[in-house]
């Protein structure tokens, strides 16, 4: 035990004055009135988080509607409808068919999103995407119009089995318009059908149709769907090649060759394989 200086005088509790209560209590006050407004003035208004949509490469129109309305929550054929009647920046070639024109990429949805803001929004893309001056420059040099370069990619897309082979299913459109044969794409009848199928009947090539690319020469009035950028850069940059035609006998195996005799003993072979499938 310590013991204290004789002279240290008494302890006492300290007891504060009523001045010193006062402002005590005023200082807890103003702590709790902090504590309750800082939450306030950080949580601030609520920022809505955007959905998103997503449009692949390839998607008709009539897809790309679907999916518009889906994700809108409205009415299936608002979107279409809105289509024919919103003013979309396309090209005169168009003739205010917006097919080719909406491009596919991932889109925001908010609760402000309307038909018409998303399709402006996807065919400005696209406007902007194939107004390049390399892809004006690409058409100039395969001797056709940008719109017929949106055309030619859009059957790119739907026939190549893969990336790697875009260059040479170009290459093979070029060639056949070069020669003035049909091209005998049965993705332009699966458009005119409205369809997506590998398999083609000899019926289905009598069909009347300017889509229908067995009986008639040329391009197809219009695109068959939405190309992506790689498809865009096969249809202006084909790859070097006399191929006239090509089949694609098994996943990832698609053939190409400049003679008629061969592509049909690889027919024969895809005709096989198909067989064999349907079997299993």
């Amino acid at each position: 035990m310590v013991n204290e200086p004789p002279d240290t005088p008494p302890r006492h509790p300290l007891r504060p004055t009523r001045r010193g209560r006062l402002v005590l209590f005023i200082g807890v006050v103003l702590v709790v009135a902090a504590a309750v407004l800082v939450p306030l003035l950080t949580r601030g208004p609520k920022v809505e988080q955007a959905r998103s949509l997503v449009i692949p490469e390839g998607w008709r129109t009539s897809q790309v509607y679907a999916a518009v309305d889906k994700s809108l929550d409205a009415e299936p054929g608002t979107t279409e409808k809105a289509a024919a009647t919103t003013d979309l920046p396309l090209p005169a070639a168009a003739k205010g068919n917006p097919e080719g024109y909406l491009f596919p990429a991932t889109y925001p949805v908010t609760s402000a999103t309307t038909p018409q803001s998303l399709l402006r929004y996807m065919a400005d893309t696209a406007v902007g995407r194939f107004g390049a001056d390399h892809i004006a420059e690409g058409a100039q040099r395969n001797g056709v119009s940008v719109y017929q370069t949106v055309t030619i990619a859009s059957i790119v897309q739907a026939e190549a089995d893969t990336v790697a082979d875009m260059g040479k299913v170009a290459r093979v459109i070029y060639n056949r318009l070069d020669r003035g044969m049909p091209l005998q794409m049965d993705s332009t009848l699966n458009y005119a059908l409205n369809r997506s199928t590998l398999h083609t009947t000899t019926g289905d090539t009598k069909i009347d149709s300017p889509y229908n690319s067995y009986e008639r020469e040329g391009l197809p009035p219009t695109p068959i769907g939405n190309p992506g950028e790689q498809a865009m850069t096969a249809a202006i940059d084909p790859a070097p090649g006399a191929w006239l035609y090509f089949v694609t006998v098994a996943p990832g195996d698609t053939r190409f060759t400049s003679s008629y005799t061969e592509q049909q003993r690889n027919v024969a072979e895809f005709n096989r394989n198909r067989r064999s499938a349907s079997a299993g």
